[in-house]
């Protein structure tokens, strides 16, 4: 091999993906995946990724010290989010940790008492996102929460402030001399109703690098590879942003929505403004992202059966149904037609409902002045691309019936989903790759995406 080889490597919930990119051609040289050893050792994993590519490839020790990695290994990061008013800060929170590749696994709001702080301690997340108050507004919420925090045990270490920033050195005295890492950075919601997302966003990622890889055991894939850089959910974003904006002189394919069904949750990107396609239609809430995206934690075509099955619910099932995707939550991957055919209901089914979560709705209220119509989150009815990744999506048979899902519904005129869009497949599996590579060689790294998009 050569300088102008890249080994980039995604260590997901399931599986451990590795793709060898020629950067001359931006064309895939190999690829591999194995199921991911993230509980035993993650280094187990990856040699076997490894060693299952071609062997005239001849990758050498100092190759694959050059690779990098991104991680949704070990459940992912997990993020807890402590606010002050839920649709404010709160909801602040929220988008931050989302942005920055996080799940979040759960949400609180006002002040804090002591059972909701069991909870989260229960909960033992990666970080806690301390918001609340603008600046110069409420501080008694949040350095409340932060002394209820304080007296918490090891379930917590890493503790990310965001908030009212004249309550800083309040909050800094009272961590002072605990066992927790607490991070100052810039309030998430300096004014109402005004966002400041990527100051935290660093922060996450920050973090995430120096100290969340190693209380899961990934860093011991740092004795083989050079780094793993981000959560995978961020890799897929960045993809997704420079395929929608392109590069330099290459255009890109426009706004556009990224769906990836995963076998423990089903993330949804949409690079969009979603402002209303109406004048007679208002915004309500907080302002919308132009990159946003939100994850169904119950929406995994392996750790959630339970949660799809009740979906499920109504709708006409293959024969056998019941039985067949128990299997699937063993780590079965379906071979029969039966098992194919009901693997393809859930797929869809997920589709269906991580996008209607994620796209925005529409509703009459009425008034003095008679009825108003109010939108809240984005109008992704103009949309004119829709690509699917994930193993459920990239090795099903039939892509596009899974992805129609995501389709508009006359039947629900309120769920703003699009209308007209083009379905691509992420047909070699690597949007995770070209996330990576993007951080490095942005021009390459969209030529590699707009080569391996499939049209179905």
């Amino acid at each position: 091999m050569d300088d102008n080889i890249r080994i980039l490597i995604d260590f997901g919930s399931t599986y451990t993906k590795v793709a060898v990119i020629d950067l001359d051609k931006q064309g895939i040289v190999s690829s591999s995946r194995v199921p991911s050893t993230v509980e035993t050792d993650i280094t187990l994993g990856l040699n076997e990724a490894l060693e299952k590519l071609p062997a005239d490839i001849n990758i050498s020790d100092s190759e694959k010290k050059q690779a990098l990695a991104c991680s949704s290994a070990g459940g992912g990061l997990r993020m807890v989010c402590v606010g002050f008013v839920s649709e404010l800060t709160s909801e602040a929170a929220n988008r931050a940790a989302l942005g920055a590749g996080a799940k979040v696994v759960g949400r609180f709001s006002y002040e804090l008492d002591e059972n909701e702080v069991k909870e989260i301690e229960a909960i033992s997340p990666d970080i806690v996102l301390l918001t609340g108050g603008t600046n110069g507004g409420d501080r008694k919420v949040i350095t409340h929460n932060a002394r209820m925090l304080s007296g918490t045990g090891s379930a917590i270490t890493n503790i990310i402030v965001a908030g009212n920033k004249a309550a800083y050195d309040d909050i800094k005295a009272i961590f002072a001399g605990s066992d927790k890492r607490v991070t100052c950075t810039s309030n998430v919601m300096p004014e109402i109703a005004k966002l400041d997302l990527a100051p935290c966003n660093r922060e996450i990622r920050e973090i995430f690098m120096k100290n969340i890889i190693e209380a899961k055991g990934i860093a011991k894939a740092k004795a083989i590879i050079k780094d793993v850089i981000m959560p995978t959910p961020s890799a897929v974003l960045e993809a997704a942003r420079l395929i929608a904006g392109g590069f330099g002189d290459a255009a890109g394919l426009g706004e556009l929505i990224v769906i990836d069904v995963g076998g423990a949750t089903t993330d949804v990107h949409s690079i969009a403004r979603g402002i209303p396609g109406r004048n007679d239609v208002v915004m309500g809430g907080l302002p919308e992202p132009y990159e946003k995206r939100t994850v169904e934690g119950d929406l995994g075509l392996r750790y959630n059966i339970d949660s799809l099955t009740e979906l499920v619910k109504g709708r006409d099932t293959p024969p056998g149904f019941d039985a067949i995707v128990r299997s699937f939550h063993r780590g079965k991957l379906p071979e029969t037609a039966e098992e194919i055919a009901c693997h393809r209901l859930l797929s869809s089914l997920t589709v269906e409902v991580a996008m209607n979560r994620h796209a925005g709705t529409i509703e009459a209220v009425y008034g003095p002045a008679g009825q108003m119509l109010i939108q809240r989150g984005k109008d992704l009815t103009s949309v004119k691309c829709v690509i699917g990744t994930g193993g459920p999506l990239v090795f099903s048979r039939n892509p596009r019936e899974i992805l129609e899902g995501a389709l508009f519904q006359e039947a629900a005129p309120a769920i703003l989903k699009p209308k007209n869009p083009r379905f691509y497949i992420d047909d070699s599996y690597i949007l995770y790759a070209v996330g990576l590579l993007s951080q490095t060689e942005p021009a390459r790294a969209l030529n590699l995406a707009m080569k391996n998009l499939k049209e179905v």
